[in-house]
Order: C-alpha cells, then structure tokens, then sequence
C-alpha cells in the first residue's frame, strides 16, 4: 500500500537556521531517503521551493485565476513528502517516526486512495 508522508513546518526565514544546523539537517534527511530506498520502499520524494515561489491556479465559476504566493495564509507549509510502499498503516508509522522532519515539524501520514502507476490507475 502506498503512503505519503507529509511534512508539514513551519517555514523558516533567511538566517533563522545556521548553516551549520542545515547541513545537519540535510545530512539527515539524506540519511533517511537512503535507508528508505535501500529498505525497497521509497517511490518518490521532493522538497518543494520555499512557498513565496508558489502560484496557486482555481477555476471559479469558468473563470480561472491564476495567483502569485500560497492560497491560504497558515503557519506551517507543506515543506516536502516521501511516497512509501509498504505493508501496513504500522509500517508506514513506523518509517514517520524516523524522519527527521518529526523533531521540529508534523508528519502527515496519509495512505493512496487511488494510484497512477505505469499508465493505469489502481486502486
């Protein structure tokens, strides 16, 4: 079964993290994304640019709208996700507890519904 992990934080401003705080933090999440993918598990992960950079695209009445910035103003972002496959919400749980997002920000573990895999949909 597929699960999103979700990392959701607060996102930092410039220079409220030291350098040398975020290569220990990259140093970590490299860590993490390896074991998942040495564990056979990882089927994607991305860390977005920070949300300034966003453009939020609706389709309101026919009309679409096209704007710059997030769509709703919160205190945390989404700030990246891993796409596991494993066997049970318990796995999926047990691989959150392990990311390093978990010390200063919230895990979402959310499973698939429905996925797109090799040009066919499966539920």
């Amino acid at each position: 079964m597929r699960y999103s992990l979700l990392l959701h934080n607060a996102e930092p401003t410039e220079g409220q993290v030291s350098d040398e705080r975020w290569r220990a933090m990259q140093l970590a999440f490299d860590a993490y994304a390896k074991s998942l993918d040495e564990a056979g598990v990882l089927r994607a992960a991305e860390i977005p640019q920070p949300v300034a950079s966003t453009t939020t695209v609706t389709l309101r009445s026919g009309q679409l709208q096209v704007q710059d910035g997030p769509f709703a103003d919160t205190k945390e972002v989404l700030g990246g996700y891993f796409l596991i496959d494993v066997t049970d919400l318990d796995a999926a749980l047990a691989w959150a507890e392990k990311c390093p997002g978990a010390q200063y920000g919230v895990i979402e573990v959310r499973p698939a519904a429905i996925s797109f895999i090799d040009g066919q949909w499966h539920s």
